[in-house]
């Protein structure tokens, strides 16, 4: 059985301390975080007031309930008297409280490395597969019904969610906490919806080639947006570094073969929704009671799309239903690329989930630049579209913007 570290109280509403230090190893110079499983009854709510995790005390925790800690502490949520967290077999715990936990035998390196890699290769395909999957279903297969597409997307997402969050307890459950908080995360589904149906309608007319240079322009929406909204600027080299974004997609735009104008409006409608929703979700959710992870957050708001989905779906995709069974009895592969599409659209937000967990927020960031350069090869290669000198500088000149970006706001922080 795994070692226990109890959680002793000292009065009626907190926890003074975990007994004993918690460590964790080190591997590739970054402390491996999100590898605890917190198992803990939620009556009576009770606060750890301090915790020590990587040889430092921390105090004044806030009491939320997260899957990991960062280098200072471990936060934990309802820790009621007889509470524990369960830590890896390969920890030892101390008889002593006082004695210090041996240092973990530390795994081997490759099958970490090599999980890693799985991870990334597993975000590579899922991502670059659902968005050429959505561009042959829409453009080349003729199933010109994208919000009814979006639709199954997002109700896979709500059933998938329920199973790992629910069921496989792949992050613990974030229940929502008032009507309030509610309210703020239908807002955020609804932008998120328009982001996604936007995007997929794009395809229809433009290549992805182009529809991923457009795309790249979403830190762009997202300093004005920031500014707009909350007033928060930047440094001055940070905008500067969105010159060349712009002037990418600009030069792009006037070098693409296939560059039909609906198409450029709709796909730059939907990266503009893509950034408000970051920055509103920022805004709604910043304080510590409303904060829920990605996949939490996922949970709530696929449920909510698709009651925003079906009614927009019936009334502007007439009998969509009657022609897809249409379909599906010419072919029946349409149901198969139907149900896989919308499969694959979970992965991508349950890879996005674990890449960032296993590794960071900036390396997540550095291969989203470097996946959207993956994604125009292949799908130039499978596609087949005609592309331009003039379009691929744009666009190389674009990515290279977005990665200055990414530099300047990280020196910046």
């Amino acid at each position: 059985m795994a070692p226990i570290v109890l959680l002793n109280p000292a009065a009626a509403t907190t926890v003074t301390a975990i007994t004993g230090e918690v460590k964790k190893h080190v591997m590739r110079e970054k402390y491996c975080v999100g590898k605890y499983r917190v198992g803990l009854p939620l009556p009576p709510l009770l606060r750890v007031q301090r915790v020590k995790c990587f040889g430092k005390w921390s105090t004044n925790i806030d009491s939320k309930i997260v899957s990991g800690g960062n280098r200072n502490s471990v936060v934990v949520k309802a820790a009621s008297e007889g509470g524990a967290i369960s830590l890896p077999r390969h920890w030892s715990l101390p008889k002593d409280p006082e004695e210090k936990l041996q240092d973990p035998v530390p795994r081997m390196k490759g099958s970490s490395r090599f999980f890693t890699v799985g991870l990334v290769a597993s975000w590579y395909s899922s991502n670059i597969g659902v968005l050429l999957l959505n561009k042959y279903l829409l453009s080349n297969y003729g199933f010109k019904y994208p919000i009814f597409l979006t639709m199954c997307h997002m109700t896979a997402c709500s059933l998938f969610s329920y199973v790992a969050i629910a069921w496989m307890k792949v992050v613990p459950l974030q229940t929502i906490r008032s009507r309030v908080q509610f309210f703020k995360i239908s807002a955020l589904s609804l932008i998120f919806c328009v982001s996604v149906v936007f995007g997929n309608v794009s395809l229809r007319y433009l290549p992805v080639s182009f529809n991923q240079a457009i795309g790249a322009t979403t830190p762009f929406f997202t300093a004005v947006f920031a500014y707009l909204m909350t007033f928060k600027r930047e440094a001055w080299l940070t905008y500067l570094t969105l010159v060349p974004v712009v002037t990418g997609v600009i030069i792009a735009s006037g070098g693409e073969p296939s560059f039909h104008l609906f198409g450029f409006i709709i796909c730059i409608a939907a990266t503009a929704a893509r950034a408000l929703k970051s920055v509103l979700q920022g805004i709604l959710l910043s304080s510590e009671g409303e904060k829920l992870n990605s996949m939490n957050l996922l949970l709530y708001m696929a449920p909510m799309a698709v009651v925003f989905l079906l009614p927009a779906t019936l009334i502007m995709e007439e009998n969509v239903v009657g022609i897809t069974l249409a379909l599906a009895r010419d072919d029946s592969k349409i149901i198969w690329y139907l149900l896989f599409n919308s499969a694959l659209a979970y992965f991508v937000n349950l890879t996005n989930f674990l890449v960032t967990k296993h590794t960071s927020a900036l390396t997540l960031q550095v291969l989203g630049n470097a996946k959207g350069a993956v994604a125009v090869v292949v799908s130039i290669l499978i596609f087949r579209n005609p592309v331009s000198v003039t379009g691929m500088m744009g666009y190389t000149l674009t990515v290279f913007g977005v990665i200055l970006y990414s530099e300047a706001k990280k020196r910046t922080k």
